[in-house]
């Protein structure tokens, strides 16, 4: 398995998983299983940079892995499984500390965003700042040739392929962890807070009206779509137009994914009429995708036992790559 083409990808639990997850990565999972080996992981130990109520965080592993399997994910042809079960990750993270340099994570756009000013920033945990290197034991661990990502994670993936050639370099062990390659879908548009046209759709927004949950109901899709900020004026006919007005583009371009048309086409159909057409359609078509997601993560979310057998099978699949590279990495290093 380790020698063919092998995708990873991890996603945080910590919340409901939302539309921007749906379009941007879970859709895009489902296709590569058919493709690559892949491994799909829920990132437990990333959650925790930011501290978690224990008992919310294990019920935000079950929601995700719930979310995985009704957007498609299958357990027989993808490894899924949760971070903290594989002690592997932790290990080479270690390892890859002792790699990485300061000046690359100095350089990390996202620990300045999450940070925030510089009296702030005293006070995130070391986790937050050296996040960025257990990513790269994330995707190392497994040699993993390919990483779907979006573009805020970009920077992260070229971190772990410096790392990698370092660690290579430094042990002289050519060719040892490959250079992980982006996986970036050319097809979807990045799906932006349904408030804030220039803000991406969160979990961590305050407003649960930013975004369209994957748990939503058909009412409450209805509702967000309503009170979604759009423009008084009626649909353009071209993209310069629309491109000064961020919010009635989201609209479109959300529209645009779930149609499975491209913009212009949308255009085409949509210029000249009222945002309230629009804003009709895409309910319509958000509740015929979403409404049946929502009802199997509910009846999954129902058999907790189910989703748990899920995890450990999983992680007994991942131990056994992490553990067969680990000790290749271990005689690399000189650790007995």
């Amino acid at each position: 398995m380790i020698n063919k083409k092998l995708v990873f990808s991890g996603v945080q639990p910590t919340g409901n998983l939302h539309l921007g997850n749906y379009l941007g990565a879970l859709k895009n999972f489902t296709s590569l299983q058919k493709e690559m080996e892949c491994i799909y992981c829920v990132v437990d130990l990333h959650a925790i940079t930011i501290f978690q109520k224990p008992s919310e965080l294990s019920e935000n592993v079950f929601k995700t892995v719930a979310s995985f399997l009704a957007a498609g994910l299958d357990p027989n042809k993808s490894i899924i499984f949760n971070q903290s079960a594989v002690s592997g990750h932790s290990e080479l993270a270690w390892i890859l500390n002792c790699v990485s340099r300061i000046g690359w994570l100095n350089r990390m756009t996202q620990f300045k965003d999450k940070a925030g000013s510089d009296k702030e920033k005293e006070k995130a945990s070391v986790g937050l700042y050296i996040y960025p290197n257990l990513m790269a034991a994330d995707i190392l661990l497994y040699k993993a040739t390919h990483v779907p990502v979006g573009a805020d994670q970009k920077q992260h993936l070229e971190l772990s392929r410096d790392i990698a050639q370092k660690f290579n370099n430094d042990f002289k062990c050519e060719n040892f962890f490959p250079l992980p390659e982006p996986l970036i879908s050319k097809n979807i548009s990045r799906i932006m807070s349904l408030r804030d046209g220039t803000k991406k759709m969160s979990k961590s927004e305050e407003s649960d009206y930013s975004r369209i949950n994957l748990r939503d109901s058909a009412d409450e899709i209805n509702k967000k779509i309503k009170k979604a900020k759009s423009d008084s004026e009626p649909i353009p006919d071209n993209l310069k137009s629309l491109e000064k007005k961020p919010e009635a583009l989201n609209l479109l371009n959300i529209y645009s994914e779930l149609s499975k048309n491209n913009l212009e086409k949308t255009l085409q159909d949509m210029a000249g009429k009222e945002y309230s057409f629009l804003k009709k359609k895409l309910t319509e078509i958000l509740v015929n995708e979403i409404t049946p997601v929502a009802s199997e993560i509910q009846k999954l979310l129902d058999d907790k036992s189910h989703l748990k057998q899920i995890l450990i099978n999983g992680s007994e699949k991942a131990n056994i790559i992490a553990e067969e590279n680990l000790k290749k990495i271990r005689d690399i290093v000189g650790l007995l």
